[in-house]
């Protein structure tokens, strides 16, 4: 298979891509104080660690081999040939960047990005693992992330792999589209997030007998709300980045991302906040949190493809399927997801994905775009979540990913790091659960 040239970049675009590049940590900062502020008081400490440990981890395994297996449009590959058109699935680049010349170049630039986002990424399991993950199987769990189930799927998305390369082979539009990382990073890591929930099972005293969910209201909610504030700004730098290095966005055009991304982002919050309003009286903090964050992840697909309007539609509609979809899961599915990650990153960046198919706007006619996203869809649900699912199961079978009842009724604050988050305060125990 003959491999495309790799993309040139101007010195402007470098600069910029770079400025947005560095905002990206902001995003990483934010995710993990939400999931800390949604968990319980006596994990804190252990939330905000296995967060650094897991960003740590996802970076190393991607520098040893996560890029070597995503690549970069140009780099070489692996593919196989069906009706006599050749399809890459996989990139074949040296282990930990041999021969990779870091030198502003646009190869350079996305492993720079990849590094940040595959982080942002391996941190959304941790939202439904709170309270009763393990920090060491956390890490482990994070190997085979990053060193697998992401950089496969990136390839075929971000590396010229074979659902980038729909339009080309099948006429499908313009191939599978996602600037930002709505299924790259938030659906593969809402997918796993939801792996994570079903292998480790719900939280002690979260079922009663009868099988109703009891309320456990996430212990600080300022950190979930500010965490907010800063996954906005990550996101400007993630969407912005993604667009010119694999949407070929030209420099003009970021401040139409940069919009697109805030308008989702406040129709989301503000939608939740009127949903919750009406069906409780009065407006849930957490649930509008949800809302502002599944705007952010349901934007980053078509951030540079959308008008205002759509972008405005899209954070409308994700709020609206990501109020009711907690519920649905928390009471019909039995999953106990303190950070709400399955149904902010999961189903937010799949009608992420999907409104590119409805809404985006091309200079040319490309017919077919929509059945081009939802192929992309299928790939999610039918392989990513049974990748993830099995490769975490065998770790379970090897290496317990749970704490022990112990450890969850001490918290995992004392457990495993030997010392509160806040050990001038009162910590609530199971007593304060009703049953």
């Amino acid at each position: 298979m003959t491999s495309p040239p790799i993309p040139a970049i101007s010195e402007t675009t470098t600069v910029l891509c770079i400025l947005c590049i560095f905002l990206v940590p902001f995003a990483c900062a934010g995710l993990a104080l939400v999931n800390s502020g949604l968990g319980r008081s006596r994990s804190s400490a252990h939330s905000m660690m296995a967060s650094l440990c897991v960003l740590a981890v996802a970076g190393l395994t991607y520098f040893v081999c996560g890029f070597s297996w995503q690549g970069f449009v140009g780099l070489p590959a692996h593919s196989f040939t069906v009706a006599g058109r050749a399809s890459s699935w996989i990139a074949a680049s040296p282990f930990l960047l041999r021969g990779l010349e870091l030198n502003g170049s646009s190869v350079s630039l996305a492993l720079l990005l990849q590094i940040v986002s595959v982080g942002l990424a391996a941190l959304i399991p941790l939202g439904a693992g709170t309270d009763r993950w393990r920090l060491s199987a956390a890490s482990a769990s994070t190997v085979l992330f990053a060193g697998w189930t992401y950089p496969l799927f990136a390839h075929w998305v971000w590396g010229g792999g074979w659902l980038a390369q729909l339009g080309i082979n099948y006429g499908l539009g313009h191939g599978f589209i996602d600037a930002g990382g709505s299924s790259s990073i938030h659906v593969v890591g809402g997918l796993t997030a939801l792996s994570m929930a079903w292998i480790l099972g719900p939280r002690k005293g979260k079922y009663s007998s009868n099988g109703l969910p009891a309320a456990i209201p996430g212990h600080n909610g300022v950190l979930v709300l500010f965490g907010c504030s800063l996954l906005w700004v990550g996101f400007l730098g993630l969407n912005s980045a993604g667009a010119i290095l694999f949407a070929r966005l030209e420099p003009s055009q970021v401040a139409l991302v940069g919009v697109n991304t805030t308008l989702a982002a406040s129709t989301a919050a503000l939608t939740a906040a009127i949903v919750t309003r009406i069906r409780f009286g009065k407006s849930d903090a957490s649930i509008t949190a949800n809302g502002w964050v599944g705007g952010l992840v349901a934007s980053s697909a078509g951030c540079a493809l959308l008008k205002p309007a759509a972008a405005a539609l899209v954070g409308i509609v994700a709020a609206a399927l990501i109020t009711l979809a907690v519920e649905r899961f928390e009471f019909d599915l039995k999953v106990d997801d303190p950070g709400g990650a399955v149904s902010v990153h999961a189903l937010g960046g799949i009608w992420g994905v999907l409104a590119v198919g409805i809404f985006a706007r091309f200079s040319d006619r490309a017919p077919g775009q929509f059945r081009a996203q939802l192929i992309g869809v299928a790939t999610l649900v039918g392989f990513v979540l049974p990748l993830a699912y099995v490769l975490n199961w065998l770790l379970d079978r090897v290496y317990s990913q749970r704490v022990a009842p112990e450890g969850e009724r001490q918290g995992l604050d004392l457990h495993e790091l030997g010392a509160d988050a806040y050990p001038e305060f009162v910590i609530h125990t199971e007593e304060y659960i009703q049953r």
